[in-house]
C-alpha cells in the first residue's frame, strides 16, 4: 500500500524521504541492502521510507549512527517527535477504511489465518504486533493495541453493526503467543459469538481447499465497500467486480462452515483441550 502522507507537511513522511536519499547516496540501491546492514527486516525500511510509520528508537539510533548527517544530525530527536505525533493507524487505513467500518450497518468478514481484529483480546493483538513490528518500542506497541481496541467500540454501540465472521479452523490452532493467550482469546471469541449481532462460523479443516485461501477480506454493507488483505498489501475498493467476487466467495464459505452453535462448541473445545493445559 502506497502512503498518502506528504513530506512537505508530514514529519514522518519527510524523515522517510531523508532516509531514502541517504540510502541512495550511500550506495544502497535496494532497501533490503540497507536493512541487512542495520540488522533489520526490509519491511522496517520500507515502512519508514513510505511514511507509513516513523522509525522506532532502536531503528532511529541505528540510522543516525550509520548516517551521522541525516536530517541535519537531528534524526533520532526528530524521529522521537514523529512517534509522539503519529496516529494509531496508517494514513491510508484511517482515511479509506475506518470511516467505512464505523458507519457500516453490516460487516461480512472472512479470516483464513487470524482472529479478526474486532474480536481480538489485547494480549492476542499485542503478540501479533510484536511479531509484525519487532523493532517497535513498548510505547509504540501500546499505541497499536489501543488503536485496535478502540475500533471494537462499534460493537458496544446501542445499534451495533451486524457482524458475521467466518474463520478457517486452523485459526483456532495457530499459536499466537503462549497457550494462556490463546485460551483467553478463544474463550473471548466464544463469548462474543453469543451476542445477537455477532455471528461466528468455522470452516472445518476437513473441507480442504476452498476459495478463501488467497487472503482475508471484509465486505461493509450496505454499500458493499470491500477491504482486501494479503501478506504483502491491503486495499479498499468499491469496484463491482471485486465486490461481487468476494461476496460469492463469502456465500460459499458460509455454506461450508459449521452452524453458529456447532462453531461455538468447536471453539470452546479447542480452547479447553488444546490451550488450557
Amino acid at each position: 500500500m502506497t502512503s498518502d502522507r506528504d513530506p512537505r507537511s508530514d514529519l514522518t513522511a519527510w524523515l522517510g524521504e531523508e532516509v531514502r536519499r541517504a540510502r541512495l547516496a550511500a550506495g544502497f540501491k535496494r532497501q533490503d541492502q540497507l536493512a541487512r546492514r542495520l540488522g533489520f527486516d526490509r519491511t522496517v525500511i520500507t515502512k519508514i521510507e513510505t511514511g507509513e510509520r516513523p522509525p522506532s528508537g532502536e531503528v532511529a539510533d541505528a540510522l543516525a549512527t550509520l548516517f551521522p548527517q541525516l536530517a541535519g544530525g537531528r534524526f533520532a530527536e526528530l524521529a522521537e517527535v514523529a512517534r509522539r505525533a503519529f496516529g494509531k493507524f496508517p494514513g491510508w487505513f484511517e482515511r479509506d477504511w475506518l470511516p467505512v467500518e464505523r458507519e457500516a450497518a453490516s460487516l461480512r468478514w472472512w479470516e483464513p489465518l487470524l482472529v479478526p481484529g474486532l474480536l481480538q483480546t489485547a494480549e492476542y493483538a499485542r503478540a501479533l504486533f510484536e511479531a509484525w513490528q519487532p523493532a517497535s518500542s513498548a510505547e509504540d506497541l501500546d499505541a497499536l493495541v489501543t488503536g485496535r481496541l478502540d475500533r471494537q467500540r462499534i460493537l458496544d454501540r446501542e445499534t451495533p453493526p451486524d457482524l458475521r465472521v467466518v474463520l478457517d479452523e486452523p485459526v483456532l490452532h495457530k499459536a499466537i503467543g503462549p497457550a494462556k493467550i490463546m485460551a483467553a482469546q478463544l474463550e473471548h471469541l466464544a463469548d462474543m459469538s453469543c451476542r445477537p449481532m455477532v455471528t461466528v462460523q468455522v470452516v472445518p479443516a476437513e473441507v480442504g481447499a476452498h476459495g478463501g485461501l488467497l487472503g482475508a477480506f471484509i465486505i461493509a454493507g450496505p454499500a458493499g465497500t470491500v477491504y482486501l488483505e494479503t501478506a504483502v498489501e491491503a486495499q479498499v475498493t468499491g469496484e463491482v467486480p471485486a465486490r461481487d467476487r468476494v461476496a460469492l466467495i463469502f456465500d460459499r464459505l458460509t455454506r461450508d462452515a459449521l452452524p453458529r452453535g456447532a462453531s461455538r462448541d468447536l471453539i470452546v473445545k479447542v480452547a479447553h483441550e488444546q490451550w488450557n493445559t
